[in-house]
């Protein structure tokens, strides 16, 4: 399309309110907005979005990776036409508002919620796989419901990110050319001109990820920016990035200088650099012809939208099944039940089986368009489905995901999966490891979106390998982060309904942490475990005389030990409660009266086991109770062995309960 000055005067309009936001709260980034705005209204232009339905599922998908410059999106958002009022701009970075500091989803028009640097990048490949994904199993001839193209903007501090390296190359690989990247290569950073910090050749580095690189030399020039994302939108087997050369604070008193990068403007200096923009209007002041010139982007989407609802009833029409089974997964429609898997668990199991079959049984029992991959770790933690192939180019309908050792990377790009919708999907690696990609649970935490997380090797039964490998302080670490439900479960049935809850959770990212060594399968229990494990915690096996003097409590391996435990301890006179605790944030989740049910106020005889540091378990022991855990790193040596030494047996647990409390 042709450029005119029509199109100039609306790119100055959004470096004009966002400039107007960020002086009103005195509080924000103008750099980023004086220079990026072109990027930002030129993808726009060439986008599918329609502003009365944000949600519409075949929209082109749009992530801010530079989330500082929010207020240069909110600012076009609200320009193009979504419910985001003059007022709403005026409320930058205010509680409550529409428009925080960075963006979040709950805002019209926000894809994914970026904040960390290189997140977005991330996230905005996960999209392009599920795109690739989806289209591979519902694109019929002549009916491409499932066709969309991915923008993200990044600029020089998202491509220093080590997480940057990780996506690019794995979107290489995969040959996304649905993903397209417009770089704001502005030169600076907030402390420093980039010359200071880094000297990538940003062409030979992503020509050698397999990516088409294109370059823009002038960060003004609409009809070269637009000439380029048309060659992107035309690549068959690679993704695009089109380094577009910019000022920073374009305009300003600091263009062209890193202190431009969280520079807030007086209203002088705003004054100013409208005067050099040639946009001469007082603050939130936009003429009629700025927004007539943006109609034309609501139009242009609208009616591409409408064009996609006849392709969907004729879809319908012709694919019934196909039709419904698309909308049950965007809609999240099918109610999982469990008992219908008709699982049969042998008498030991590690709750690592325990999931593959699992896995196996969901594809074959339900309709969800279930896929996941592993950090290269899925053989050994068994999360992979079997008689299937990896998602690649050609096989995108593929379940299994080969993320590589690429952790950080496939957390972020399991959290675009899951807003892109339309299909659930895990990731798998070490709970140890988990940590590289800590950063992108805590974004699917934040944004309260159902990622899937299968953590194996869940405590330092893992022997041999030693402390590296030996997760001692992430699950206190995980509990303690709001929003993510975490499982630890205590053998094959709790994994089993544990899962159940997991598929039918839609609003928060969930977690299983799971086992390599066998475990004694509690079918003796598993009426009270069905009913239960949803509680988060639960009586799993009463006092034999039915009036407990006491509970011993724990999760995960631990729990089978305890029953032990109980035993012993009442051949000696002693009755306690058992209770399993697969699920913290469940349980404190349960009314005052549930929660007092399973731990009695007058039961102070209370003692918590589990391999891991402690101190997330006062909360239900009580000053005068007293936990078994590890508050130092594990050793390199036989699990077995390992276990014992650290004193989770069951002639331990019992000597403790007894020198605490019976003596």
């Amino acid at each position: 399309m042709k450029y005119t000055s029509k199109d100039q005067q609306a790119v100055n309009a959004i470096r004009a309110l966002s400039m107007d936001e960020i002086t009103n709260a005195n509080s924000g980034h103008t750099g980023i907005t004086l220079s990026a705005a072109p990027l930002l209204y030129t993808i726009y232009r060439n986008m599918n979005v329609d502003v009365d339905d944000p949600q519409w599922f075949n929209r082109d998908r749009f992530v801010l990776s530079g989330g500082h410059g929010s207020a240069m999106m909110y600012a076009l958002l609200h320009l193009i036409g979504y419910d985001i009022s003059i007022d709403d701009l005026k409320q930058f970075r205010t509680l409550g508002s529409k428009t925080p500091g960075h963006p979040e989803i709950t805002t019209p028009g926000v894809d994914a919620a970026t904040g960390p640097l290189g997140q977005g990048f991330g996230m905005a490949v996960g999209m392009a796989m599920a795109a690739k994904h989806l289209a591979s199993i519902y694109n019929r001839p002549g009916f491409d419901i499932v066709h969309n193209h991915i923008f993200v903007e990044v600029g020089d501090g998202d491509l220093m990110e080590g997480i940057s390296h990780e996506t690019a190359s794995l979107a290489g690989h995969l040959h996304l050319n649905n993903l397209i990247v417009l770089y704001d290569s502005n030169r600076n950073t907030m402390d420093s001109a980039l010359s200071a910090e880094c000297n990538d050749n940003a062409a030979e580095r992503f020509k050698a990820y397999g990516w088409n690189y294109l370059s823009v030399e002038d960060g003004n020039d609409l009809n070269a920016m637009d000439s380029a994302i048309q060659v992107a939108k035309d690549e068959q087997s690679r993704p695009t990035i089109i380094e577009v050369k910019t000022v920073l604070g374009y305009a300003s008193p600091f263009a062209d200088s890193h202190k431009a990068h969280g520079v807030v403007l007086t209203e002088e200096q705003v004054q100013e650099t409208k005067q050099q923009l040639g946009y001469e209007y007082g603050p939130f002041d936009v003429p009629d012809e700025v927004y007539s010139t943006f109609k034309q982007i609501k139009d242009y989407g609208q009616t591409a939208h409408a064009v996609w609802n006849d392709l969907l009833q004729g879809y319908r029409e012709k694919y019934p099944d196909c039709y419904n089974s698309l909308v049950n997964n965007l809609t999240n429609k099918e109610k999982i039940n469990v008992d219908d898997f008709q699982e049969e668990f042998s008498d030991q199991e590690a709750t690592r089986d325990a999931i593959h079959r699992i896995l196996q049984t969901t594809i074959q029992k339900t309709d969800i368009n279930l896929w996941g991959g592993s950090a290269d770790l899925g053989s050994s933690d068994k999360t992979y489905f079997d008689n299937d192939e990896w998602f690649q180019p050609g096989q995108y309908g593929k379940r299994n995901i080969a993320f590589g050792i690429r952790e950080f990377a496939e957390g972020a790009e399991l959290n675009g999966i899951t807003l892109y919708g339309g299909s659930r999907v895990f990731g798998n690696t070490f709970l140890i490891f988990s940590e590289y990609m800590r950063s992108a649970i805590r974004q699917a935490s934040l944004m309260q979106i159902p990622t899937v997380y299968l953590f194996g090797h869940d405590s330092i039964s893992l022997g041999p390998d030693g402390p590296t490998h030996q997760p001692i302080e992430q699950l206190e670490g995980y509990r303690a982060m709001p929003n993510l439900i975490v499982f630890r479960p205590a053998d094959a049935l709790e994994t089993l309904y544990a899962w159940e809850y997991t598929l039918n959770e839609h609003h928060a990212p969930v977690m299983l942490v799971l086992g390599r060594q066998k475990l004694p399968t509690l079918k003796k229990y598993q009426t009270v475990i069905k009913d239960s494990v949803a509680n988060g915690g639960y009586v799993l096996s009463e006092a034999a005389n039915g009036k407990p003097s006491g509970i011993l409590m724990g999760s995960g391996s631990e729990v089978s030990l305890l029953l032990d435990a109980q035993k012993r301890l009442a051949e000696k006179g002693i009755n306690v409660r058992v209770i399993s605790m697969p699920s913290f944030e469940l349980f404190l989740k349960q009314s005052a009266s549930y929660r007092e049910n399973v731990l009695p106020s007058e039961l102070r005889n209370r003692m918590a086991v589990e391999m891991a540091t402690t101190y997330d378990w006062a909360q239900f022991t009580g000053l005068d109770g007293t936990i078994l855990g590890i508050n130092h790193f594990g050793e390199s040596g036989n699990g077995d062995d390992l276990i014992a030494k650290s004193g989770f047996t069951v002639d331990n647990i019992v000597k403790q309960y007894i020198d605490r409390f019976a003596k």
